[in-house]
């Protein structure tokens, strides 16, 4: 009897410890799918951007400080001196009433996952992303309805290959071990640099880094043969290493174009500070360019990883209205425009990672504010 009772026992405890089993590694639901067919998810990006908007008062501006995440680099700039501080109100706030905050972030996934979140829960509400970012992240950005509004500026040597000894020709990377982001400007920087090469993904071997700041640092560090980053880090690392530089963007300077990318929540509720931000960054740019000491000590004390701020902007300078109509495809010409970037950087992902369904450039696009901004603006 007492066996029995001790074989039963054994038994449901078996079952039981299967079940769990089972559920942990997905097996019910696989069943459960089957049977009941499988369970729909919804998210944010099933529905359109704009059905919060208020139905009134679509022109107002928010109560609390706007949110704007960046990577640094030069083409933030003029963000960062309008948006001043507490200490020292900038542009927006003293010429537009808008209370702006930049916030920092080291890493292109972090910065993409904030603008997926929003500003109500705990990320942002518009993020400087690289167009090729844009387009290599079109899928995972999809709940954000990200809409590009402006052209904030370009590299032009701001991001660079370094190698940790030796010259390399671009030829030469082959076999070697190469760090970059993932996904971030610097990576497909690099896949241009192996394309003029005529070499594959296959040729190198792939040193994944959290962050393009961390590229010189990868260098000391032995981690890889050749980096992709910003130059104010890497080219002092390669000069004491005795490396060099295989290539910067001063050889592409239409290939990266750094926009300012609204959550479609946030175009579509506040179309007015829309307008306000635009026009503040674009007077910012122009007092850049005019005289960017005060540029370079926001973006110097914001960023003190990029070097030497005065040559962090001038090789990443901030665009001017005309380059913005140029660029997206207004008024004159572009060598590049923002069509012709999205759509490169949304080819390439498919022929890396498979084809999926993503928006066009034209749906990503929302140039209403850049256009009045542009009408309005004093010759």
């Amino acid at each position: 009897m007492r066996g029995r009772r001790f074989i039963a026992t054994l038994l449901f405890a078996s079952l039981g410890a299967g079940a769990l089993l089972a559920l942990r590694l997905g097996y019910v639901d696989r069943v459960r799918d089957r049977v009941q067919g499988r369970a729909i998810r919804l998210a944010v990006g099933d529905f359109p951007a704009g059905v919060t908007a208020p139905v009134d008062d679509v022109a107002s501006i928010p109560t609390r400080p706007v949110l704007i995440g960046v990577v640094p680099r030069g083409t933030v700039a003029a963000l960062v001196l309008a948006a001043g501080d507490d200490a020292h109100p900038g542009l927006f706030r003293s010429a537009y009433a808008l209370d702006v905050k930049t916030v920092r972030f080291d890493s292109e996934d972090a910065l993409r996952r904030a603008l997926v979140k929003g500003a109500e829960n705990g990320g942002v509400d518009l993020a400087a992303l690289s167009v090729s970012t844009l387009g290599m992240s079109a899928g995972p950005l999809r709940d954000a309805a990200p809409r590009t509004v402006m052209l904030l500026g370009r590299s032009r040597g701001q991001d660079v290959l370094g190698t940790r000894s030796g010259t390399l020709s671009p030829s030469q990377l082959a076999g070697k071990r190469v760090a970059t982001e993932p996904r971030s400007p610097g990576h497909y920087f690099t896949l241009w640099v192996l394309s003029r090469a005529g070499l594959s993904m296959r040729d190198v071997t792939w040193v994944p880094l959290d962050s393009a700041l961390e590229a010189g640092a990868a260098l000391k560090a032995g981690k890889a043969d050749v980096a992709a980053g910003f130059v104010g880090d890497v080219h002092p690392m390669v000069r004491e290493l005795g490396g060099s530089l295989v290539s910067t963007t001063a050889d592409a300077p239409h290939l990266l174009a750094t926009v300012l990318v609204a959550r479609g929540e946030f175009a579509a509720r506040y179309p007015d500070a829309v307008r306000r931000l635009i026009r503040g960054a674009l007077d910012a740019s122009g007092q850049v360019v005019k005289a960017p000491e005060a540029a370079a000590r926001a973006l110097g004390a914001f960023a003190p990883e990029l070097g030497d701020p005065t040559e962090a902007i001038e090789a990443a300078p901030p665009a001017s209205t005309k380059e913005n109509l140029a660029f997206f495809g207004l008024t004159g010409e572009a060598p590049v425009t923002y069509s012709e970037l999205y759509q490169s950087a949304v080819a390439l992902s498919s022929k890396l990672t498979g084809p999926s369904v993503v928006p066009t450039a034209e749906e990503t696009a929302d140039l209403g504010a850049l256009k009045y901004v542009s009408a309005t603006q004093r010759p």
